[in-house]
């Protein structure tokens, strides 16, 4: 890493962690609610401060994530973590409500063709659907994160221009979100096209600090595209635990990026997390128990496939 990139990025990142909603909601088989709590809370004990926990959405839709309230009333909270939860429209409001969320996330996209696969409406449509919602919402003091998908290509339309991206992206802020999620949610996106995405959001004057990157692994570039997002002012990604996850509604959508190799990443390059690696590959260890197979994710079977006392990897940049 040269001298002027370690200038260029930011002493800290946050990352949230979508693995108990994003990760788990494509799962076939049923997992029993206690191993979902379990996972959620030992996700947050490694220090992770925004972890995903569920979504009230319609059980024919997502049937793995038909026990929702049960997850919700089971779930012990810890202070200063934040746990969003996915509401698709008001009836998933009231039902989140009842379970004492003060955290929303609502979600649309820069594509209408993957919108109206995965919800059946055009983006206009459901941003305009959005307004009681968001109304209710704020009464309640909630904080709320919007996530866009397909912000760099599209299963159903194909290419997606960073000027929509922006659009979107400025009218679910002037809505009244608190954090935006953007995100590759086919695995298409290069370097190029995060800072032609950058750029456009700028241009729009959308804050940067409160955009978040979610980027799958589909190709392999997941992590290419987080170091290319960092010195533009990125501060925020999203990942999964083991790398579990993808989107249901999005064909070829695979491979989240997994927590312990952005942690690696960062904690290699000396940037601040607040996160215990270690801690997120034991909550993968658990789930991955309840599902009877191993994830994904390249830092967690490193680390489980080691046969020697392990030696503290990655070396930092100011250790080299």
């Amino acid at each position: 890493m040269t001298e002027m990139l370690r200038d260029r990025l930011p002493a800290r990142v946050r990352v949230v962690e979508v693995g108990a909603r994003d990760g788990l909601q494509n799962e076939p088989d049923p997992i029993p609610t206690e191993a979902k709590v379990a996972f959620i809370e030992a996700l947050a004990a490694a220090g992770l401060d925004t972890v995903e926990p569920t979504a009230f959405v319609h059980p024919k839709r997502v049937p793995q994530l038909a026990d929702a309230a049960e997850v919700m009333a089971a779930l012990t909270r810890q202070d200063g973590v934040r746990y969003p939860v996915l509401v698709p429209n008001a009836k998933g409001l009231e039902r989140a409500l009842q379970s004492g969320v003060r955290e929303i996330a609502i979600f649309s996209a820069a594509s209408d063709g993957f919108n109206e696969a995965n919800i059946g409406m055009t983006v206009d449509a459901s941003l305009a659907g959005y307004d009681a919602l968001m109304e209710r919402a704020k009464a309640e003091g909630l904080w709320i994160r919007g996530y866009v998908s397909t912000c760099f290509g599209c299963p159903f339309d194909g290419a997606v221009a960073p000027d929509r991206v922006a659009e979107v992206t400025s009218r679910l802020l002037a809505m009244g979100c608190d954090e935006l999620s953007l995100g590759d949610t086919i695995g298409v996106a290069h370097p190029l096209q995060v800072e032609a995405v950058v750029a456009a959001l700028v241009g729009a004057r959308v804050p940067i600090e409160k955009v978040a990157f979610h980027f799958h692994d589909t190709r392999g570039t997941a992590l290419v595209n987080v170091l290319a997002a960092l010195p533009l002012g990125v501060g925020i990604f999203d990942a999964s635990a083991g790398g579990l996850g993808g989107c249901p509604f999005a064909p070829g959508a695979t491979g989240n990026l997994a927590t312990e190799d952005l942690l690696y990443l960062l904690d290699g390059m000396g940037i601040e997390t607040g996160v215990d690696r270690e801690a997120v590959e034991r909550a993968t260890a658990g789930i991955a128990e309840a599902l009877g197979r191993q994830p994904p994710g390249r830092v967690y079977n490193a680390s489980r496939s080691a046969t020697r006392a392990p030696v503290r990897w990655p070396v930092r940049s100011d250790e080299a």
